[in-house]
């Protein structure tokens, strides 16, 4: 025992194993990738449930194939006789899930895959063939059963209990992120541990014998672990829990940041997929620096002293993490957090276990819960204390870590705030041009940015009925450049499917000024600028040119003619010697009336009119302008069956990009070479 001791105590062993354990597995789940065992084109599945989701008019349902692989099942109705552990059979088809189509934003097919996944599947048919016979799983429906029946607050009681917070509203879980605290509505050490205290505190009072109380203990943590699906936070406070507890009853005497490093071997060897999951990266490096730099947390001889250097340091330890995600931080965060973890943790918390044991407390917890959100909305809506940055690269985040541990080490190396301001207000040092085609669906958006930060212009927004393209792409995407502002939205014209998200856009996103194109304002462009008065937003309307530093951008379409598509906006630039040109719904009419006035030869890039309808990019405009490549903005299996068939034969000289296929492109002017980047779905 004493030589197990030693071995155990070595300074360097647990510590250098975790470090090659964390690169070996970064290297082997991106060099070996393990396939599914469906070739694609199976259309019966059967297995067994161990998730559901719900929503208004959709089912999601996460089952366990017979041959042990993982599948979505997305079926577009109500299905209220399947309960988790239940066996059903599925007819339908499978897909396989799409990367991004637009640049830096969160990619459901790794998603999935790092979670097991490689399929989905749209079901036609969902049958129940067998009930559930797993023990816990019958145990989680009655929870569920019992949370479902509370008359307040059960959406709470299931995310602390259960971990689901599906059931929370969207908006309020984007304000807790938005404000640094959402981490306390995920199951975590703090949870774990106030859970294993209280049983520990009874047990204590009955038995002396620690290490009956502990194995009472650490029994409860993995039933309850394997109860809520082995979520990766949960699984490492489990486990972090039962490290320590061995070491106090078997007096091992291994230091705390060598059991965090057996840890991390340890989480690694059960999936080396958690390496990728937001969760475990936040639960791990903030119990990690916590316990690296404990020292300096007891160095504080007052609860508020020692409160706001843990936040502090859970912010610093975070915020790599965080701005790769959600490319901003809300510094308020660090304060936030000193009042709303008690909040949370001595209120709402232990109020979610009452409740589901004594529902009528829901009531009590429900009005702690209304002060809880309307609080957090209101510190979101005004934006105070949120700052924007760029997605980091792997390198940057690595020199983020070493520049923060030597800080939180000697608070003056203050290396860590230059790196900060550099990384914030990089797009003053970025010299180059960038011309961005968004992937919008069956509309246009185009992404215009001038070096150095000189300007940036929105043509266009894109639109469709079902789905708010600006929240989910714009928007994401231009902080993730670390772009705070539009300089110029230009709409080409009124159509819906081109300037449909603008007051979505303004609404939600710092405009400076809105360009409208000739002929009078339709009602979608009305409504538009009452927005804009309400904000005081200027906006002009059938401009012939635009001058940003130097850089000029031509109206080529100034004439009235007696429909939107004809008045489009018909934008011509030239950026470092190359020429683009943005045609939005311009028919061919219009291409005659500019082909009459101007000489537009040798276009590099051309934004194809009106998505490759046969009403534009006409034989004879393709062969005067003749472009080297053309970008066609297009719905995926759209109804108008764009782009036509005549249109693509007449752009077959050029190099074509569809929105489609390619996703969004890309265009860099560097060192005076055009260099193209896709991102396919």
């Amino acid at each position: 025992m004493r030589k197990l001791k030693n071995i155990l105590q070595h300074r360097y062993l647990f510590k250098v194993s975790a470090i090659v354990c964390l690169i070996l597995v970064i290297i082997f789940t991106n060099i070996f990738r393990v396939d599914s065992k469906f070739d694609g084109t199976e259309t019966s599945f059967v297995g067994v449930v161990y998730k559901i989701k719900c929503s208004s008019d959709k089912t999601i349902l996460y089952i366990k194939e017979k041959s042990s692989e993982r599948l979505v099942i997305n079926y577009f109705d109500i299905l209220e006789n399947v309960s988790i552990g239940d066996k059903i059979e599925v007819e339908g088809v499978l897909e396989e899930p799409n990367n991004n189509d637009v640049f830096n934003l969160f990619n459901y097919k790794k998603y999935l895959y790092y979670n097991k996944i490689h399929y989905q599947v749209v079901a036609n048919s969902v049958v129940k063939i067998g009930n559930n016979s797993n023990v816990l799983y019958y145990i989680k429906n009655k929870f569920i059963s019992r949370i479902n029946k509370l008359p307040k607050a059960k959406e709470y009681v299931k995310t602390f209990l259960l971990g689901d917070t599906s059931l929370i509203d969207g908006q309020i879980l984007n304000s807790f992120r938005s404000n640094g605290i959402s981490h306390l509505f995920s199951i975590s050490g703090m949870h774990i541990s106030l859970f294993a205290s209280c049983i520990l505190y009874i047990l204590k009072r009955i038995s002396y014998n620690n290490f009956y109380n502990y194995f009472i203990v650490i029994n409860f943590l993995v039933f309850y672990m394997l109860l809520v699906g082995t979520l990766p936070s949960v699984v490492r406070s489990t486990i972090m829990y039962i490290l320590f507890a061995l070491n106090k009853v078997f007096n091992l005497k291994i230091k705390s940041i060598d059991i965090m490093c057996i840890l991390l071997i340890i989480m690694l060897l059960i999936n080396p997929m958690y390496v990728y999951n937001v969760s475990f990266q936040y639960s791990y490096i903030i119990s990690f620096s916590l316990i690296l730099f404990n020292k300096n947390i007891q160095r504080h001889k007052n609860k508020i002293g020692k409160s706001l250097y843990i936040s502090m340091l859970s912010f610093f330890v975070a915020f790599p993490i965080t701005i790769y995600n959600y490319y901003k931080v809300n510094i308020l965060g660090i304060f936030l957090n000193i009042v709303f973890i008690p909040f949370v943790s001595v209120i709402i918390f232990p109020l979610s276990i009452v409740s589901f044991i004594f529902p009528f407390m829901s009531y009590i917890l429900s009005f702690f819960v209304n002060v809880l959100e309307y609080v957090s909305r209101v510190i979101e809506i005004s934006k105070f204390g949120i700052i924007c940055f760029s997605k980091p690269n792997i390198y940057l985040i690595i020199l983020y870590y070493i520049f923060i541990y030597m800080f939180l080490y000697n608070y003056k190396n203050v290396y860590i705030f230059v790196f900060i301001l550099l990384h914030k207000y990089y797009m003053y040092f970025n010299p180059f041009f960038n011309v961005v085609y968004l992937s919008v669906g069956n509309g246009d958006s185009s992404l215009i940015t001038l070096p150095y930060n000189k300007g940036n212009i929105l043509i266009d927004t894109g639109g469709l009925y079902n789905y708010e393209i600006v929240k989910n792409k714009t928007i994401p995407y231009l902080m993730s450049l670390g772009i705070t502002k539009v300089d110029y939205l230009i709409t080409t014209h009124g159509d819906y499917d081109h300037m449909g998200e603008a007051i979505n856009l303004v609404n939600n996103f710092k405009v400076k000024k809105v360009i409208f194109n000739c002929g009078e304002f339709n009602d979608l462009e009305k409504e538009l600028i009452k927005v804009l008065d309400k904000k005081k937003i200027k906006y002009f309307s059938c401009i012939k040119s635009l001058n940003i530093d130097n850089n000029n951008f031509y109206f080529l379409q100034t004439k009235e003619y007696d429909n939107e598509n004809d008045n489009s906006n018909v934008i011509y630039t030239e950026l470092d010697g190359y020429k683009f040109m943005f045609m939005g719904d311009a028919s061919v009419t219009t291409e005659k009336e500019i082909m009459n006035k101007y000489n537009l030869p040798d276009i590099d890039v051309l934004k194809v009119g009106h998505h490759g309808s046969k009403t534009s990019s006409s034989k004879e405009f393709i062969n005067v302008i003749t472009p080297k490549y053309s970008i066609i903005s297009v719905g995926k299996n759209n109804r108008y069956g764009h782009p036509n068939k005549e249109i693509l034969n007449n752009l077959a000289n050029t190099k074509i990009y569809r929105t489609d296929e390619d996703g969004s492109i890309m265009f860099k002017i560097k060192s005076n070479k055009l260099k193209k980047e896709t991102c396919s779905p």
